[in-house]
């Protein structure tokens, strides 16, 4: 008997902790019956009615609600932001199933997956059509056609690396913008078309033996910075695409020399594996990077940069943060830096460089946060490059 008390004692001092008005808490139901929501707590009367239905309810409307939502791109920089968005989903699309139809159904299962799990990237695929059927109508008749698209992946485990690396910039590009789009409408058809492409790239990150959530937020990139990195596997786009080209800037490419390679046969697709990071900090980095003017993309752009010093910084975009190190050793378009360490908050969280992150070189060091980040485009030298660090 004197266990069961010190139980319901127990009990109720930790829901006691649990409330969020600690000093309106009623007793629990074996007790009294009072005012509760589904989770055992005292609604307060101003979020509660009298009881049957029809009293006071608390129903706040923005001051930004539109009563009647127009659901299309009504500006120019909506326009050029989803251009890029569409062409994201095309490339998964094509990505996707290419990668099906190059492996055969053997290669995926002695690589270690089940049939079912081969079917979800056919489903991966199949979300691509929606994701650009809904873009397409947002755009209307300008909206960008299909490319032809090159990857530089020759085995299953290549296959889901890119994967995930792509679908990192993709879902990135995207929340930089988000909250930035002039109608409210769009950005919400947008956001719960990214919303399934950070579970994909959670799932390519399984495939590929990681960890598949190595951080507390995820990261937000500019349209610039997808569009660098989107652009170099497009080979060409159908003539009508150059109606409205994507007009974001294309950054000289970035080449980590000596990136990680996540890929290890020890490590097989799995729920979760508890891997060790593949890089600390105090590694030395290596790094080399195009010049200015060098022919990208499928529009008949060339690199460029709005830098106006010599490089600088490494500056490593992750989560909330930017942080920058110094360059050493630097000759021409050759440099080293040394990879930072710190966490997300100050003496808490996780490391700051941990998964797939995106390096740049800078010729500074420009305080931003994720509703400034464009403002760094300024002062990139060359990148991003993802950096797979865990």
């Amino acid at each position: 008997m004197a266990i069961y008390y010190l139980v319901l004692v127990a009990s109720i001092a930790l829901q006691a902790l649990a409330v969020p008005w600690g000093t309106n808490y009623r007793a629990a139901k074996w007790a009294k019956r009072d005012k509760f929501d589904t989770f055992g707590w005292t609604l307060r009367n101003d979020t509660s009615n009298n009881g049957q239905g029809n009293g006071t309810t608390y129903s706040p409307i923005p001051s930004t609600l539109e009563q009647n939502p127009v659901y299309q791109a009504t500006s120019d920089f909506d326009f050029n932001s989803l251009q890029v968005g569409i062409h994201q989903e095309y490339l998964e699309l094509d990505l996707f199933n290419y990668g099906l139809v190059r492996f055969s159904e053997k290669a995926f299962l002695d690589y270690g997956l089940s049939r079912d799990e081969i079917h979800l990237i056919r489903f991966f695929a199949q979300q691509e059509i929606g994701h650009a059927e809904v873009i397409s109508h947002m755009l209307g008749p300008d909206a960008a056609k299909p490319c032809k698209y090159a990857y530089n992946f020759n085995n299953v485990g290549e296959f889901f690396d890119f994967c995930q690396r792509v679908t990192r910039y993709g879902e990135s590009g995207v929340y930089g913008f988000l909250p930035l789009l002039e109608n409210r409408a769009v950005a919400q058809i947008l956001l719960q078309s990214i919303s399934t492409e950070a579970r994909q790239q959670f799932a390519f990150r399984q495939f590929s033996g990681l960890f598949p959530v190595t951080q507390w937020f995820e990261t937000g990139a500019t349209q610039a910075m997808q569009w660098t990195l989107l652009s170099q596997h497009i080979v060409s786009c159908p003539p009508s695409n150059f109606a409205r080209p994507v007009v974001f800037p294309i950054f000289p490419r970035l080449n980590i020399t000596n990136n990680p390679n996540p890929i290890n046969p020890r490590y097989r697709p799995a729920i979760a594996t508890n891997r060790t990071a593949l890089t600390s900090p105090g590694r030395r980095v290596k790094m080399i990077w195009q010049e200015k003017g060098v022919p990208a993309g499928p529009y008949n752009q060339v690199t460029s940069s709005n830098a106006t010093g010599a490089p600088a910084y490494a500056a490593w975009l992750s989560q909330y943060n930017v942080t920058y190190t110094p360059l050493e050793n630097v000759s021409g378009r050759y440099a080293e830096t040394v990879q930072p360490d710190g966490v997300v908050f100050e003496n808490v969280g996780p490391a700051i460089i941990n998964g797939t992150i995106f390096l740049m070189i800078t010729d500074s060091n420009p305080y931003v946060t994720p509703a400034n980040l464009s403002l760094i485009n300024s002062h990139i030298v060359a990148g991003p490059a993802l950096y797979v660090s865990g």
